[in-house]
């Protein structure tokens, strides 16, 4: 493979990388402010429909543009590209229209299996975003395809920055103007299409060349549609199973939770609100993963250059640094919030409400982080057949236990389902991972320094928190303001606390170190430190 054309694949893949980190923390911010706006109901009503908006992103952001991407690059010349890329923008076409009739004729179905009726305007609003689909998965297919990540990059930030705007103003204009909670919902959830039209408007100009203009006469003989609709199904479909996971599970919740607590005897507006609060581990969890996954993922590119230079033992190399790297930083993250959990709570929601269930929810992270390298990695490799088994492995067994068990726990049941799931795809996954894959994590002791240098800023961090609390007194110590000084001293604890621990246990490499924000200047004090001694 050409050097030019490796450099333009290793560029494309890092701007791609930066942008999805701004658009995911911006996705995951977003809902602090706003569930403190709506309070608990409104961000059930919200988060109940939520999963939805999330698998039409997936569809047009993650799963079906990298499979488009791949039917582009297959093809030798421009003309071929330009007509795979009018074919999949028909097919797409046809399940769109086949998800927006499906959403807007099942809207009150689908409310009322959710356990509540009034949630049917919801789905409404967010089903037209799906008409967009195939314009914004086409268009960032084609030009991923093409090796050019830039319109898909400032597609994606568009989307974001004008959805949570969107959502934003709703909220406030919800609470001046004193709408309920499901009329600023609706609104809410019409940012979707709203963002879509405008993240559309960056593919104008492909899509008036390549999809409305007269088709060009191929050059040679492509996919039949019957065939390429298969490859969709199959291809495209697996990718976006594994791009949808957490969603899946979201949505598993919006059609159990709910029914569960009623079940259990609670007032309908009790379980509503209670729903809210155990909505709150999502975007807890969404942060941990930005954090445990953002600095592995920058060895992506790297990992893409090895094996497309059959270079096997830096591909290795590469490979368990991303590992390692996203292990330990889940770790860390994981434990950090468990550690710190009641002032968190109260800190970003305003109560200390559903702690022992989000403590649960958080170990998630861990799962949810290494579920996501591990996928990159056998993607990379061609091998999905441990990863489809894994998903639906997991995916059953929170569809069969979720609903007993909130019946049984309440939302602490819920917590504790999604974490069993998601322990299930990663147990699945790594089973049937290549040999060398599956010794990343037992190699060196990794695993036992890891758990004890975590264990250590864990206990560090819970028993300062403790006696930050005891000295101030109880009245003092659960101010939302306290609670921002407990946590800012514990970060700032358990963070030189699980530094100092790894460089003295030698958990990572020096070319692990140097992934990690500021580890070349670690390395070098470290190394001063050596020579003095």
């Amino acid at each position: 493979m050409p050097k030019d054309h490796l450099n333009t694949m290793f560029r494309g893949a890092l701007i791609l990388s930066i942008s999805s980190l701004v658009a995911k923390i911006l996705s995951a911010v977003y809902r602090i402010p706003f569930q403190n706006m709506v309070g608990n109901t409104g961000f059930y009503v919200y988060q109940q429909i939520y999963p939805i908006y999330g698998l039409g992103m997936t569809f047009a952001l993650n799963g079906f543009p990298t499979f488009i991407s791949k039917l582009v690059a297959e093809q030798p010349d421009e003309t071929s590209k330009s007509l795979i890329a009018r074919r999949a923008f028909h097919i797409l076409s046809g399940l769109s229209l086949v998800l927006f009739i499906g959403l807007q004729l099942g809207a009150n179905w689908l409310a009322v299996r959710m356990g509540d009726g009034r949630l049917a305007p919801i789905i409404d609003a967010v089903a037209w975003m799906f008409l967009f689909m195939p314009w914004l998965a086409t268009g960032r297919g084609y030009y991923q395809g093409k090796f050019l990540m830039g319109p898909t990059a400032v597609s994606q930030l568009i989307e974001q920055t004008v959805r949570v705007a969107v959502i934003i103003m709703a909220a406030y204009f919800g609470l001046h103007r004193g709408w309920d909670d499901y009329h600023m919902g609706t609104w809410a959830m019409s940012s979707a299409a709203i963002a879509a039209v405008c993240s559309s408007l960056i593919f104008v100009s492909f899509g008036l060349r390549h999809i409305l203009a007269p088709a060009p006469t191929p050059t040679r003989s492509l996919p039949d549609y019957r065939t390429l609709t298969k490859r969709f199904i199959v291809e495209g479909g697996t990718l976006c199973l594994v791009a949808a996971v957490v969603i899946l599970l979201q949505l598993i919740d919006s059609f159990s939770v709910m029914r569960g607590l009623t079940r259990q005897g609670l007032p309908i507006d009790f379980a509503k609100s209670l729903k809210g609060v155990y909505d709150r581990g999502q975007p807890l969890v969404q942060l941990g993963l930005v954090v445990a996954t953002s600095f592995s993922a920058t060895l992506l590119p790297a990992l893409t250059n090895a094996l497309a230079k059959r270079q096997l033992i830096e591909f290795k190399r590469h490979t368990r640094a991303m590992v390692h790297v996203s292990l330990a930083l889940s770790m860390a993250a994981t434990v950090g919030l468990v550690a710190l959990m009641p002032q968190i709570n109260r800190l970003l929601f305003g109560s200390m409400e559903g702690t022992t269930a989000l403590r649960v929810y958080v170990f998630s992270i861990l799962f949810a982080a290494l579920i996501t390298t591990y996928t990159s990695v056998l993607q990379s490799l061609d091998q999905y057949t441990a990863m489809i088994i894994g998903i639906i492995a997991g995916l059953a067994i929170k569809v069969l236990l979720n609903y007993q068990m909130v019946v049984r726990l309440g939302i602490n049941g819920a917590s504790l389902t999604t974490v069993l799931s998601l322990a299930v795809m990663f147990a699945v996954m790594w089973l049937g991972s290549p040999e060398d894959l599956r010794q990343v994590l037992l190699e060196s002791g990794y695993l036992i320094k890891l758990l004890l240098v975590s264990g250590a800023m864990g206990l560090v961090v819970l028993l300062t928190s403790r006696e930050i609390r005891a000295l101030v007194g109880p009245v003092m110590a659960n101010h939302r303001g306290m609670a921002g000084l407990i946590t800012l001293v514990g970060v700032l604890i358990g963070v030189a606390v699980f530094v100092v621990g790894s460089v003295a246990v030698r958990l990572f490499t020096i070319r692990e170190w140097l992934v990690l924000p500021y580890g070349k200047r670690l390395i070098k004090v470290v190394a001063k430190g050596k020579e003095h001694n």
